[in-house]
C-alpha cells in the first residue's frame, strides 16, 4: 500500500496557504516571558485550589492552551536554527520547569499539552470549556502522532486510538456548528482510515472501513469546497483490501 505522497499531506493538512516564518526569539521578550509566567502562575494556582470543578477545568484549558502556543513558538525557532533561540526564551522555559509546569517536549520538537485537557474534562465534562478541552486533546494528540504521513503513525497503540476515535465522535456528535467542525470530522475520518489499516482482525478491519467511507461520503458532500475534500479520495486509496475480492 502506497504511502501519501508529500502534495497530498498539504491537502490531509488543510494548508491553504504559506505564511512567512516568525521566530521565537522575535515574539517571546524578557516583557512576554514575564507576561507568560504571571499567568502560569494564576491558572497554577487556580488548579491547585478548591475552586467548583468547572473553574479549574478553565484554568487547565487556559494553562494547555498558553503552553501550546509557547511551544508552537520555539518549534518555529528550532525549525528555523535547529534550536531555540534567544535568553528569554531559555529564561521561560526553566521558569515553567521550575513552577511545575514544563513545556512537552520529545524527538526534536514541541507537543501539545493534553494532559490539561484530558484533566478539564475529567474534572468538568459539561462545562462550557468542555468543547475546547475536547478538540484541543484530539488535535493535539493527532499532529503529535505522524512525522510527514498522517497514515504512518508512531508508537500508537490499539487503545490509544480507539480512545481518539471515541473522542472524535463525541466531539462532532455534540458540537456540529463548531467553528472547528471540518477539521474535526477529517481528523475523525483519517482515524478511521488508520483504524482499517491497524485492525487485527477482519471483522475490526471491515468495521473501520465502513466507517471511513460513510465518513468520507458525509465530508465530500457537506464540504464541496474544501482543500480537505480532495484528499478524501487518497485517503480511500489507503483502505486495505478485504481478501477475496
Amino acid at each position: 500500500m502506497r504511502a501519501v505522497g508529500r502534495g497530498a499531506l498539504l491537502l490531509l493538512l488543510g494548508a491553504c496557504a504559506l505564511t512567512a516564518p516568525v521566530r521565537a526569539h522575535d515574539l517571546i521578550t524578557a516583557e512576554t516571558a514575564e507576561r507568560y509566567l504571571a499567568r502560569a502562575q494564576q491558572d497554577l494556582a487556580t488548579i491547585q485550589s478548591r475552586e467548583p470543578a468547572e473553574r479549574r477545568a478553565e484554568a487547565n484549558v487556559a494553562l494547555g492552551r498558553m503552553l501550546d502556543e509557547i511551544g508552537e513558538l520555539l518549534n518555529r525557532d528550532i525549525a528555523s536554527h535547529g534550536k531555540v533561540q534567544g535568553l528569554p526564551s531559555h529564561y521561560l522555559i526553566a521558569q515553567l520547569q521550575g513552577k511545575g509546569a514544563p513545556l512537552a517536549f520529545a524527538r526534536g520538537r514541541y507537543l501539545a499539552h493534553v494532559a490539561y485537557y484530558r484533566e478539564a474534562l475529567k474534572l468538568a465534562p459539561d462545562a462550557p470549556s468542555a468543547s475546547e478541552a475536547t478538540l484541543r486533546w484530539m488535535r493535539g494528540t493527532f499532529y503529535d502522532s505522524f512525522d510527514e504521513d498522517p497514515l504512518e503513525v508512531r508508537r500508537q497503540s490499539p487503545e490509544q486510538l480507539r480512545e481518539q476515535i471515541a473522542l472524535g465522535e463525541r466531539f462532532v456528535q455534540r458540537y456540529p456548528s463548531h467553528p472547528d467542525i471540518e477539521e474535526a470530522q477529517f481528523i475523525v475520518l483519517v482515524q478511521y482510515v488508520r483504524g482499517a489499516r491497524a485492525a487485527a482482525d477482519s471483522t475490526s478491519r471491515d468495521a473501520f472501513s465502513s466507517k471511513a467511507r460513510e465518513a468520507a461520503q458525509a465530508f465530500a458532500v457537506r464540504y464541496p469546497d474544501s482543500m480537505r475534500r480532495a484528499a478524501v479520495p487518497v485517503l480511500m486509496e489507503q483502505l486495505p483490501v478485504a481478501k477475496g475480492r
